[in-house]
């Protein structure tokens, strides 16, 4: 295996800085538990949300989720699984995951910074925009298959539709 090794004195600034900012002017509740860590609460159309961003300078990487505001029951988790690979399939950025010690379904994406002066206002909103459109489009397949007792191709036909052509 090849390994690169170059050194770069490039600094990048902390995006959660940027952040504190957008969730502040959006008059959403967040704590900032430390410069690395930040976690925002906000209501969504079908449910309330907690994304949490941390920020790894060592690899100028920040991690993101946006968690939703329900549980798997256990009896309900190979469903869930395989929902995960079908909504998975749909998507272009980002990935959805279950959290193994919450149970919670939860919208996945790291961002990788190395070498730029920091993540810009637009690109922190557009992360944030996309993790809860994709959260609030597919709520209701997680709804569906949790509660409503589909199979997970079922639970995607009911809670989305997807268009063909032009109108």
């Amino acid at each position: 295996m090849t390994s690169l090794a170059m050194e770069t004195a490039t600094f990048t600034q902390n995006p959660l800085d940027v952040l504190e900012e957008i969730v502040s002017a959006n008059d959403w509740a967040f704590e900032r538990a430390s410069p690395e860590e930040m976690v925002v609460e906000i209501s969504g159309r079908w449910c309330n949300y907690r994304m949490f961003f941390f920020w790894q300078d060592e690899v100028s990487a920040m991690q993101f989720s946006c968690q939703y505001d329900i549980r798997v029951p256990h009896n309900r988790r190979a469903a869930i699984f395989e929902l995960l690979a079908v909504v998975n399939e749909r998507l272009w950025l980002g990935h959805f995951d279950v959290d193994t010690e919450e149970t919670t379904p939860m919208f996945r994406q790291t961002t990788l910074l190395r070498g730029a002066q920091g993540a810009s206002t637009e690109q922190l909103e557009d992360l944030v925009e996309i993790a809860l459109s994709e959260c609030e489009r597919f709520y209701p397949a997680f709804q569906f298959v949790i509660w409503g007792g589909k199979s997970p191709g079922e639970a995607v036909s009911a809670a989305i539709l997807d268009t063909a052509g032009e109108a």
